[in-house]
């Protein structure tokens, strides 16, 4: 388990986190997300030790990350993948962790084959590819078979295909009884694997709730009905002071009224329904309203001719 309490960090007058807190529990996947500098990266680094807080603390499994005796056995960390002497083997790399706590060559065998590189095993790590790397650095988390992971956008630079492996390995572990935190700017793969969602925006926690519960803020009350007889059925729900939108000449957008109670109308006239459905929220629109006033950067609008 991962704990941050009153977690607040400043580099001279900017502050990076404020006031954090919040819980990272095992059995799930934790998704972290947040816009570009809203302290994702910083929060990760006070986790592991590499950073010191300004004030509060945060613990892992009780403990402060630098007073684990043996902490590549309790704490598995991808922060940077590049973060490798590239003139040594994917092999050597491991090896040379592996020296570190006692993990021998065995256990390295596992998790190169695990990642998927034993092709490249005794290629030097200069020439990798961003995916390889990527793979390189999530095989040294594991390394120590550790109970709890913390992983900055592990599928960075992956194929899909890796992607997929990534999903699957890290609902494995959570499955059994490990505690996964993991960053990704993918909003439809964090939607696929992650059980509990975490938001930060300009340094504070914006949501901490389940997936399906931050989805549900972008799913509103929109209807979708198509109909060959869209024009009558529309005039019925403007009487009532239903909201109406045609998008297209047999398909409505309805708004304010629930898709049992349109049904029951279109049936009480003998209007014929081809579809009835509610609009379901996704997190990309969740995390989009959430963080619409919490992104420091915004890109110009693209101007058509």
């Amino acid at each position: 388990m991962i704990e941050a309490v009153g977690l607040s960090k400043r580099y001279g007058q900017k502050v990076a986190v404020d006031d954090v807190s919040f819980t990272v529990k095992p059995g799930m996947v934790t998704g972290f997300l947040g816009p570009n500098g809203a302290g994702k990266s910083t929060t990760m680094r006070l986790i592991v030790g590499l950073d010191r807080p300004t004030s509060g603390r945060v613990t892992v499994n009780g403990a402060n990350y630098v007073n684990l005796r043996a902490p590549l056995r309790e704490v598995g960390v991808l922060l940077d993948a590049k973060a490798v002497h590239t003139g040594r083997t994917a092999e050597n790399h491991l090896l040379a962790l592996g020296a570190t706590h006692g993990i021998g060559r065995t256990r390295v065998d596992e998790v190169i084959a695990l990642t998927g590189l034993e092709s490249v095993a005794r290629r030097r790590v200069g020439g990798f590819s961003l995916g390889m790397g990527q793979r390189l650095g999530i095989a040294a988390a594991l390394l120590g078979d550790p109970g709890v992971l913390i992983l900055d956008e592990p599928v960075n630079g992956l194929d899909p295909e890796g992607v997929i492996w990534v999903r699957e390995l890290t609902r494995h572990l959570a499955s059994e009884g490990r505690t996964i935190f993991l960053s990704s700017h993918l909003m439809s793969e964090m939607a696929q694997t992650a059980d509990h969602i975490i938001v930060l925006g300009r340094g504070r926690v914006i949501a901490d709730a389940p997936v399906a519960t931050i989805e549900a803020l972008a799913a509103g009350d929109v209807v979708t009905v198509r109909t060959p007889d869209a024009t009558r059925l529309a005039a019925l729900l403007a009487d009532a002071g239903i909201t109406v939108t045609a998008t297209e000449p047999e398909l409505l957008q309805v708004s304010g009224l629930p898709a049992p109670r349109i049904g029951e109308l279109a049936a009480q006239h003998g209007i014929v329904l081809h579809e009835l459905t509610p609009v379901v929220g996704s997190l990309e629109d969740a995390y989009l309203a959430l963080t619409q006033d919490e992104v420091e950067y915004h890109a110009g609008k693209m101007v058509t001719a």
